[in-house]
């Protein structure tokens, strides 16, 4: 009886120094991103790598990992070893977006989990601030006499920026001309050159050319209006509940995470990304902190937001 008692004692040790080591252990934390550098992954990446560093005694490595829509940093996360490690610093849409325009060889849904949220944003319809049109009533009625001849811009193609342009444009018969460019930067320099009329834009782009008074926002896409821009109402506000488009930044995992470590880098995550210094420089970068952790809730809305995505793909023929 001694003997089997000091056996389980044996294992139970073992297993937990092993649970121990899973999470973040005497190994550097990988963080992922596939995005080029200085994007809003990348920025989030950093802020908490530097918090994490602190939080979990180890250094933070961040890796940046561009390319075939996300698909090279999550391939480069589902072959590492899933023992918290390496963990991927990305966007919903990396889940419930480009997955219906890309091929990719992983299941988004089943492969890979939300593990923690720390961040939304929405975006905003702009056009070019020497534009006459000063209020969205105003816009609708030069799209609506210029029928079949006016543009909007989009940052990518089977984005929510291209499903938020092709819903205003069929809803209101306005028969607009999609442009598609590579990133929101050559996007918005030809709306500021004139080239297209209007364009559906992250905030973190479009924000600080509103305040320069080089760009002029006529409405959010969030449920209430956002903190950086309360004058600009929201698309439901003006008549178009179908026009909600929210969605989050944080860390996401492989699914094959055991519970335990799941567990360890949530807790970290979370502390590091409620720090009050943290929670400001998400907000100065255009975003809206909110730290969720509650990984089933998560999955079922990336779900539902999925779902509903391609739903408008399919309606719209919406390719590369």
């Amino acid at each position: 009886m001694r003997k089997l008692c000091a056996r389980a004692a044996t294992v139970l040790v073992g297993w937990t120094l092993a649970v121990s080591a899973w999470a973040f252990g005497d190994k550097p934390l990988k963080l992922i991103v596939p995005a080029p550098a200085g994007g809003t992954m990348d920025i989030v990446a950093r802020l908490l790598g530097q918090q994490l560093t602190g939080e979990i005694g180890q250094p933070v490595i961040v890796e940046n990992r561009p390319g075939a829509g996300g698909g090279i940093g999550i391939q480069a996360l589902l072959q590492s070893a899933a023992d918290g490690n390496t963990l991927l610093v990305g966007a919903s849409n990396l889940l419930a977006e480009i997955p219906h325009v890309i091929k990719q060889p992983f299941d988004p849904l089943k492969d890979l989990i939300p593990v923690a949220t720390v961040a939304k944003s929405g975006i905003v319809l702009v056009t070019n601030a020497s534009s006459p049109t000063r209020d969205f009533k105003a816009l609708v009625a030069h799209l609506e006499k210029n029928k079949g001849k006016t543009s909007y811009a989009t940052y990518s193609p089977g984005t929510v920026s291209h499903y938020a342009g092709a819903i205003m444009s069929d809803q209101l018969g306005l028969d607009m001309q999609h442009v598609p460019f590579a990133g929101s930067p050559p996007a918005l320099q030809n709306l500021l050159g004139g080239q297209v009329d209007i364009m559906f834009d992250g905030m973190l782009t479009s924000v600080p050319m509103i305040k320069a008074g080089k760009l002029r926002p006529y409405a959010f896409t969030g449920s209430v209006r956002s903190r950086h821009l309360p004058d600009v109402p929201t698309m439901t506000e003006l008549g178009f509940p179908q026009l909600q488009f929210v969605g989050w930044v944080g860390v996401i995992g492989s699914a094959k995470l055991p519970p335990a470590v799941l567990a360890k880098a949530q807790d970290a995550l979370k502390k590091a990304a409620s720090a009050p210094a943290v929670q400001q420089r998400l907000f100065d970068a255009g975003l809206e902190p909110e730290v969720v952790v509650d990984t089933p809730a998560l999955v079922n809305e990336t779900r539902e937001i999925s779902e509903r995505n391609a739903a408008i793909v399919r309606k719209f023929g919406i390719k590369l």
